[in-house]
């Protein structure tokens, strides 16, 4: 990029060998060759100061060579030679007050280009005679400006019998229509397509809408538009249809806002092949989306009813027609979701139960229908929602991807704040701004309980008559009354136990509330205002852990059986936006408004990591797989994804400090940095720098001891890798091709040969790129055939050397290498031992090390493995070497007796840690 470079790039078009890049008042010009920026062209002024001022449009014309056309704020339309930089010829429009040029396109007639002005005025210019040829107006009252112009390439579409070229299609990204025109006899509109994407918002600063490209596919009768509320669409027009305006054939969308709630969709079950599978999200632009990580084609918005064929009844996705300017689209949708609850486990899929009635039809009606008996075998509602000041929440089908039947209002009419679902999928509890908490049944529909329930007649007069102390109180009389304790101000968290049978909330005011479930009754509180107020609340229910944000900046976790503070997590310098659980437990990531994403070590409460990204995190989740994060941010309608390096390589957990936070860039669909998956596996510069850590981590755990010998450690290999190992004929069997490699085609009896008797065939040395010859001189190292070999060769000179020694035998360097190996090495490593002298020193070396108590994991699986190779040789008919075969079960006798005494004393430790635990958190 240029230095002085200091305007936006509103543009770019590539032809020839230049790339063409237009600003506000100047035109950078790059090769494309080798990306080397070539010149600057700067425009003069030619009426005025905003003569300058580039207005929009920049196009090449055919068979003109070097020539570009630029459109200007004054109406005229500059051609300049990009190779030279100068300026070729200057075409004023016949108007003065046309207004700024909007858009330029060349037409399949040569020389001709059409130019679209300011207020929609488009014309056909011959660039040769600097002659109009025609002059197109838009119908009365339609001032959209046009930024795009498209015309079909493939000969047809126009004429009287649409056998003929000249068919334009145009649109702007004020409105929401396509315009189709026919420009034979002196042009008409042939059809509008109205509502091609949705129109831009009518309230300031909301989601944007418009047509912001059309292009027809060339010499196809497809056309792809593409919309500033982020949908990709193309549209087929059919030669024997009456309409002129086409269908839409694929689309292809995504939030048109920036999304602010996500989470990872937990399946019904550990087993189910859904886990991880899905991202549910929510965004300012009033949707609700079911993303699929593992096919896009499965993504899609959950319906909220026929919400366009009801705008385009009221003409609202039309830019064209008139309309009452007080409803808009965004009218016909639910407000904005600020929060979401949901469970599985009672979903009817697809076949769940129907809304007769419509979709949240209580609101207009409050009769309701209580007859579950379908629903009872179907399932029912799984996901409910809070909306922006919106006293109702609303229930959805995830099964169904469409909105549900009820919308359950609060109990004091205020807005709803927060959501929660019980994992049996029964129960929906709403809290309110007001500090009302509702539940509600899913199945019917009905309401079922209040936090805190309210008192019947004989309550309420025993209480009254009480304070007035007409009465004595009650010796057993608990520490919280009947019908007390409701918050004061908004409920910010509901979280409700796997057992259903506590409902814990948390309020604005800074309390913690502990509710029973079927009573309604408070139990217990945790008060922690005036000094803080709790902003959110998220639940971990294996290990039945809470945490709280506060506004002082910090997240508090609370264990809810001992209803006490383990932990206090510091280090955010800005208002926490989100933060989660890990999917084991052991993390809490949370994101701030200081752009950092921090990781806490939940046992040692320790920062662990922290990255800082481009724009303030607005959401998060983590994995149930515990594979990706997941993360939106404020001025991106994309969710990113981030891989967990725990699985796949050693990331120290040491505690850091703010001076290490790194920059992180956000993903991109072309890989990290831009690069390609491949190239930047076999990336020489990263490869260095991952073993350059590996060295220090190597060089710090080799001066690190076992803290006692007493316990038993494990080794510091990736968890997937002894997993593969374990599974690796699993694996294999799987991943077997479903049919055999075809056969390439024949090549033709006679090769063309080159005109250019000079010329050299390209080869791999001069006809490849350097990073293409970089990735097959990788591919072709890693298929060397004397690679097997060598590790072979070197696992079995160390497991010679191990059994050479007399005494004190270490199998240090034994296991160390077999442990470097990746599982497919070691699975052909352990495979091949090839007598009973080199299986009965590999049992020895694990036995060795399983008596020093060290790497516990990976020699259960390297026994695994040789027992599941070898184990016809140990077990098979007595052969020619008894002698060596005794060895061997002496052996495998001792490895028995040392790995029966050594899970027994892990027994007795486990369960004396259990017992501890339970009784620290007991109550009694």
């Amino acid at each position: 990029m240029p230095d002085r470079l200091r305007e936006p790039i509103k543009e770019l078009i590539v032809f020839g060998s230049w790339i063409v890049g237009r600003c506000s008042t100047r035109i950078e010009v790059w090769k494309s060759a080798n990306y080397e920026h070539y010149t600057t062209i700067t425009p003069s002024a030619s009426s005025g100061p905003s003569g300058s001022t580039l207005s929009g449009g920049v196009c090449n014309i055919p068979t003109f060579l070097n020539k570009i056309l630029v459109g200007k704020q004054d109406g005229s339309v500059d051609i300049w030679n990009v190779s030279t930089g100068k300026l070729v010829y200057t075409m004023f429009p016949a108007d003065l007050s046309s207004g700024a040029v909007t858009s330029i396109q060349p037409t399949t007639a040569l020389s001709l280009v059409a130019i679209a002005r300011t207020g929609g005025s488009i014309v056909i210019h011959d660039i040769q005679t600097d002659r109009t040829v025609m002059k197109l107006n838009p119908r009365s009252g339609h001032t959209s400006n046009i930024t795009s112009i498209s015309f079909r390439t493939d000969g047809l579409g126009a004429g009287e019998d649409g056998q003929e070229s000249g068919l334009m299609a145009t649109a702007g990204n004020d409105g929401s229509d396509i315009t189709i025109w026919d420009l034979h006899k002196g042009g008409r509109v042939v059809g509008v397509l109205h509502g091609a994407h949705n129109p831009p918002s009518s309230v300031h600063g909301g989601v944007s809408g418009g047509v912001s490209k059309v292009e027809f596919l060339p010499g196809q009768d497809v056309m792809v538009t593409s919309g500033l509320d982020n949908a990709l669409k193309t549209w087929i027009f059919h030669a024997n249809s009456l309409s002129t305006v086409p269908r839409i054939l694929h689309s292809r969308s995504g939030h048109a806002a920036p999304v602010t709630k996500l989470d990872f969709l937990r399946a019904s079950s550990e087993d189910s092949d859904a886990i991880g599978k899905w991202i549910l999200s929510a965004g300012r632009d009033q949707s609700l989306w079911g993303w699929s990580i593992r096919k896009d084609g499965q993504s899609g918005e959950l319906s909220q009813g026929a919400v366009r064929k009801k705008a385009k009844k009221l003409g609202l996705l039309s830019s064209s027609l008139e309309v009452d300017s007080s409803n808009s689209l965004d009218d016909l949708k639910a407000p904005e979701i600020t929060c979401f609850a949901y469970s599985l486990n009672r979903d009817g899929g697809m076949g769940g139960a129907p809304s007769a009635g419509g979709i949240w039809a209580n609101i207009a009606s409050k009769k309701r229908t209580t007859d579950a008996s379908e629903s009872g075998m179907t399932g029912w509602e799984s996901i409910v929602t809070g909306h922006r000041g919106d006293k109702y929440a609303r229930t959805w089908f995830w099964g169904r991807k469409r909105a549900g039947r009820w919308a359950f209002e609060t109990t004091d009419g205020t807005e709803v704040t927060s959501v929660a679902v019980s994992s049996c999928g029964t129960f929906a509890l709403v809290g309110s701004a007001g500090g009302s908490i509702s539940m509600f049944n899913l199945q019917s529909g009905l309401l079922r309980q209040r936090f805190p329930a309210p008192l019947n007649p004989a309550q309420a007069k025993k209480l009254k008559l009480e304070q007035s102390d007409v009465i004595p109180s009650s010796a057993n009389t608990s520490r919280f009354q009947p019908g007390m304790g409701k918050h004061r101000k908004a409920v910010t968290g509901l979280l409700v136990d796997p057992l259903n049978r506590t409902v814990v909330s948390c309020g604005i005011e800074g309390k913690i509330k502990f509710w029973g479930f079927h009573s309604g009754m408070l139990q217990d509180e945790i008060d922690g205002s005036p000094m803080t107020a709790i902003t959110a609340a998220q639940y971990y229910k294996p290990s039945d852990l809470a945490a709280f944000s506060c506004d002082d900046l910090s997240i508090r976790v609370i264990d809810l059986e001992t209803k006490k503070l383990v932990r206090e997590l510091w280090g955010c310098l800005g208002q926490i936006n989100d933060f989660c659980f890990s999917n084991d437990g052991r993390w809490i990531i949370a994101a701030s408004m200081d752009s950092v994403i921090r990781v806490w070590d939940l046992p040692t409460a320790h920062l662990i990591n922290a990255f800082q990204v481009e724009s303030p995190c607005t959401a998060l989740a983590f994995s149930d797989t515990g594979e990706y994060l997941a993360t939106a941010h404020a001025d991106s309608v994309g969710i990113n994804l981030w891989n967990n390096r725990t699985l796949f390589a050693h990331v120290p957990t040491r505690k850091i400090g703010d001076e290490e936070i790194m920059s992180a860039t956000l993903p991109t669909t072309s890989g990290e940095r831009g690069q390609g998956p491949l190239s930047a596996a076999f990336d020489d510069t990263e490869q260095g720098i991952a073993e350059e850590d590996d060295l220090l981590i190597d060089q710090f755990l080799s001066n690190m001891d076992t803290l006692s010998n007493d316990l038993v450690t494990l080794s510091l290999i990736p968890k997937a890798r002894w997993q593969t190992l374990l599974h690796l004929q699993t694996i294999k069997a799987r991943n077997k091709p479903v049919e055999p490699p075809k056969a390439p085609k024949k090549a033709p009896f006679f090769l063309p040969s080159h005109t250019n008797g000079n010329q050299e065939p390209k080869t791999l040395a001069n006809g490849t790129s350097d990073s293409i010859k970089k990735v097959l001189h990788s591919l072709s190292h890693l298929s060397h055939p004397t690679i097997s070999s060598s590790i072979e060769s070197e696992f079995t000179a160390h497991l010679g050397a191990f059994a050479n020694q007399q005494k004190d035998r270490d199998p240090e360097p034994l296991l160390a290498n077999l442990s470097t190996l990746a599982p497919s090495a070691a699975d052909s490593a352990i495979r091949t031992l090839a007598n009973m002298d080199e299986m009965t020193a590999f049992v020895q070396a694990l036995t060795v090390r399983l008596r020093q108590r060290r790497d516990y994991e990976l020699i259960q699986t390297w026994m695994s493995v040789f027992l599941r190779c070898h184990g016809d040789v140990i077990i098979g008919e007595d052969g020619e070497d008894e002698g060596g075969k005794e060895v061997l079960w002496e052996a495998l006798r001792d490895w028995r007796q040392e790995q029966g005494r050594e899970g027994k004393r892990l027994d007795e430790l486990v369960g004396y840690c259990s017992g501890v635990a339970g009784w620290l958190r007991s109550t009694r």
